[in-house]
């Protein structure tokens, strides 16, 4: 609940970063898109006339790539994961940038 409340306030203070990253053809290319379940409106505590409310929405911030059993059982999907991988790091570092610090930058203790 705390983690999803400080990713609801970064991403009202500035919804650019993870718009960007969201956006990036790497990521649209692997992902398609940011996944997860969805509020029907605004949560509490947010206007829901706020430019980001379509982020803000998010009870789950998901990233997906789905492997066939071929792609899985190849002898280069290890290679193959890796670069999948590669491709949600900047999503996976703006989580965790999100999570470690307060709403002014500041790192969490």
């Amino acid at each position: 609940k705390e983690d999803l409340f400080r990713i609801r306030q970064e991403i009202a203070a500035n919804d650019k970063p993870l718009r960007k990253i969201i956006s990036a053809k790497a990521f649209t290319d692997t992902f398609g898109h940011l996944d997860g379940e969805q509020l029907k409106t605004a949560p509490r505590g947010f206007d829901k006339t706020h430019p980001a409310v379509d982020l803000l929405r998010y009870k789950q911030f998901l990233v997906i790539k789905q492997f066939t059993d071929e792609e899985v059982l190849n002898k280069n999907f290890v290679k193959e994961l890796c670069k999948v991988y590669k491709k949600m790091k900047p999503f996976f570092n703006y989580m965790s940038d999100v999570l470690t610090t307060d709403e002014n930058g500041v790192p969490i203790e």
